[in-house]
């Protein structure tokens, strides 16, 4: 992709952006959050949430918060608690529909993990809904049995989780990079 491909920190401007994206995304799955929960959950971590631009337009975002293992935000909810923890829930990850498939996705939770390595994260969860688990489980998330998610994250939803690397933080992938499998066209955690 020679397209301008730019990572940046959530601003206030973005939210309506991030709002639209997330009701394209999980709407008509019946997963949807509101405004207040979405900008709750960047409050808990700003540093480990990012916009996605292409071309100076917000095509995707990610959205990662501290969260002790086997547990995620309720949907319904706004997070009124940060918590103390190694463990980096990856809770949202959407790319604009016509946009996926071209590595958008796999450059922002390369992004992620490498932030969470340099801020002392150990863990990364998430909750793969909508059908999937195969891109996280291509991107070296592995499903855990013993933790079920609620319905209301979905009939499908499972949760899965990813070691980070203590040695090495990882470098972005540059924007050429394609996925191969299924899309990674919505990541609610």
């Amino acid at each position: 992709m020679s397209q301008d491909v730019q990572i940046r920190h959530i601003s206030p401007d973005d939210w309506g952006g991030i709002v639209a994206l997330e009701s394209r995304a999980y709407g008509a799955i019946g997963l949807s959050e509101d405004r207040a929960a979405l900008e709750s959950r960047a409050r808990a971590s700003p540093a480990t949430c990012f916009v996605l631009d292409l071309e100076k337009r917000l095509v995707g975002y990610l959205l990662a918060l501290p969260y002790p293992m086997f547990r995620y935000p309720d949907l319904t909810r706004a997070e009124d608690i940060t918590f103390p923890s190694r463990n980096l829930h990856l809770h949202d990850l959407v790319i604009a529909e016509g946009l996926r498939r071209r590595g958008l996705a796999h450059r922002l939770l390369h992004h992620l993990t490498a932030k969470a390595a340099a801020h002392g994260y150990r863990q990364l969860s998430l909750v793969a809904v909508a059908g999937s688990a195969p891109f996280w489980s291509a991107n070296g998330f592995l499903p855990h049995d013993e933790a079920v998610p609620p319905e209301s994250y979905g009939a499908d939803a499972v949760y899965m989780y990813r070691a980070i690397p203590s040695d090495r933080v990882l470098k972005p992938q540059p924007a050429g990079d394609v996925l191969r499998g299924p899309s990674a066209q919505h990541g609610r955690g």
